[in-house]
């Protein structure tokens, strides 16, 4: 009798031990951010090469994880996305570039049948050239960032990330950004790196064609607007500002 009493014991504290690992497990564990690259390396029919800009990835990432989250990566077709600007005289490239643990996860990015929408506070768009032209038809992203916004998540995008918020509905029907405000890469910037009749759209025109409340800066000022839990920034130069306005929409 006292040894089934005994092995009772043991198989109570077995599983008391159990659910207090896997709650210190849960407790400890960071927050997650989703940052969103392109899988796309050429620039139209130009054969010049292009991805994600790696400034628009790092400044955003230096301030999240300072902040105590958990940077995830997913592109269009996963693994090892192409990058653009790489530049690692700028130090928070080279911070983030020579950082194992990080330069591991980016070059070995997710497939969107990977992610699990709940386990992330926020999703963002980073851009480069590449985001033109595969984020705004990819409709398994686009559903992921859906479902973290109307899990009262926050969703960000930083220059060309933005094409990447046009093809996102939520359960409306309506598109996220109709009557937000909002901003991108300007049809004037376009014009200024020569681009504007080789992406395949202009980034200003189509968030204003679905509505959005389109604001702009002069080129290459730092912009960042907030409506919400959207959070949108106009070129390279709003990038780190973009992470700020992140940490402060999550903390509200």
């Amino acid at each position: 009798m006292k040894a089934k009493q005994l092995f009772r014991q043991i198989g109570i504290f077995s599983a008391l031990l159990i659910l207090i690992v896997t709650h210190c497990y849960a407790t400890n564990r960071k927050p997650k951010i989703l940052f969103v690259v392109t899988s796309h390396d050429t620039k139209g029919n130009t054969g010049e090469k292009t991805g994600y800009y790696l400034g628009e990835v790092s400044h955003p990432w230096e301030v999240l994880t300072a902040a105590g989250y958990e940077i995830d990566f997913v592109s269009a077709q996963g693994g090892n996305p192409p990058v653009d600007g790489f530049d690692l005289n700028d130090p928070v490239n080279k911070k983030f570039w020579e950082d194992k643990y990080y330069h591991s996860k980016i070059t070995q990015s997710l497939k969107p049948t990977q992610v699990k929408p709940e386990e992330y506070k926020a999703i963002f768009y980073a851009g480069g050239h590449g985001a033109m032209w595969d984020l705004p038809f990819d409709s398994s992203i686009a559903k992921i960032a859906s479902k973290i916004y109307e899990a009262n998540g926050v969703i960000a995008a930083v220059c060309h990330g933005p094409a990447g918020l046009t093809n996102i509905k939520l359960r409306t029907g309506e598109y996220l950004i109709k009557g937000k405000k909002v901003n991108g890469f300007s049809n004037e910037e376009e014009e200024l790196v020569k681009l504007r009749n080789v992406v395949p759209f202009l980034l200003e025109d189509r968030l204003k064609a679905i509505g959005g409340i389109y604001e702009k800066s002069d080129p290459w000022q730092s912009h960042v607007t907030v409506d919400g839990r959207l959070i949108t920034g106009q070129n390279p130069q709003s990038a780190k500002a973009v992470g700020i306005a992140i940490v402060k929409a999550l903390a509200e």
